[in-house]
């Protein structure tokens, strides 16, 4: 059961109240008590399905941060070669001016 949860729909059910002169009517409580075990149930399955959603966005979140940083290598690098054929071709050019020059 998860940490701060004391109480299983379980323990609602089978919990046993001692009756006095003047008490409760029995039958509501017990009424009243099969709803919020419902309902207990109801939320204890909501969380565990959510929960399970979380773990599987976080795994494709993983997944998809790894493609990120690969395609980005990749666009780093095509970058960087791009730039180094401009160099090669600008200032190529003036080396090769400056070289009919002198």
């Amino acid at each position: 059961m998860s940490s701060g949860i004391q109480l299983s729909g379980k323990d609602i059910l089978e919990k046993d109240f001692k009756t006095a002169m003047r008490g409760y009517n029995q039958e509501e409580v017990d009424e009243f008590l099969d709803k919020i075990i419902q309902d207990y149930d109801a939320f204890q399955q909501e969380l565990e399905k959510l929960q399970q959603e979380n773990e599987r966005l976080r795994k494709a979140s993983d997944q998809t941060r790894s493609r990120t940083a690969n395609s980005n290598q990749q666009v780093n690098y095509d970058v960087l070669k791009r730039l180094s054929n401009l160099e090669k071709a600008v200032f190529g050019k003036k080396y090769a001016e400056a070289d009919a020059e002198a």
